[in-house]
């Protein structure tokens, strides 16, 4: 199960490797695309907190999903007990992947800018972080050019961050076992993120000899 699957590029890679994946992201418009990108793949336009969650071998969350205030059904409340859901949807053995903006992005009472172009595009990234709150404000201007003019788009993002050992001790508490990374094999996170691999662990009755 890929929550916060976006336009299904995470879920291609799990189906090339064999894997039947479900898709759960608030986006209908990434929604749209993902079966174009993953044919033999499900997907649904739900809420990650409000979804149903069947039995599974993996759950993955990729890109600080869990981050993200724009579903308004993201409290630290909820992300807890959406732990739980989650481990009991797993098989025994099996694994709870994602990854969470952390606080220290930016120095406090600071706003950073920064940029990223290509060929025929640029996008402008302004990052303001209020540590009293625990929360980052993300501004992101897009350029692209179509023909001989550019097409501008605008997109904020309000995140709720969370410290790794925070969410690791949640994760224990529901009985998983965790690992806390900060890469995904060559794939550096960027600062401030951690990952998390949380495995469900298998009763000593039900080891095979």
């Amino acid at each position: 199960m890929d929550l916060g699957c976006g336009s299904g590029l995470s879920a291609l890679e799990f189906t090339k490797a064999g894997y039947r994946v479900l898709g759960v992201d608030i986006s209908e418009s990434l929604i749209a695309i993902a079966p174009n990108r993953v044919p033999d793949g499900e997907f649904r336009v739900e809420s990650l907190f409000k979804t149903d969650i069947p039995p599974c071998n993996a759950v993955t969350s990729i890109g600080e999903c869990f981050n993200y205030l724009f579903d308004a059904d993201n409290d630290r409340q909820n992300l807890v007990q959406f732990f739980r859901r989650i481990y009991h949807a797993l098989t025994e053995g099996g694994v709870f992947i994602f990854d969470i903006a952390e606080p220290g992005q930016i120095v406090a009472g600071n706003i950073t800018k920064g940029f990223t172009e290509g060929k025929d595009w640029i996008v402008l990234v302004e990052k303001e972080e209020n540590q009293e709150n625990q929360t980052l404000i993300r501004r992101i201007i897009t350029l692209r050019k179509v023909g001989e003019t550019y097409r501008r788009d605008q997109e904020i993002h309000c995140l709720r961050l969370y410290k790794a050992k925070d969410i690791a001790q949640a994760l224990d508490r529901v009985g998983f076992q965790v690992q806390i990374i900060r890469s995904y094999g060559e794939y550096n996170l960027p600062k401030a993120h951690a990952g998390f691999i949380a495995r469900k662990p298998i009763l000593e009755g039900n080891l095979i000899a």
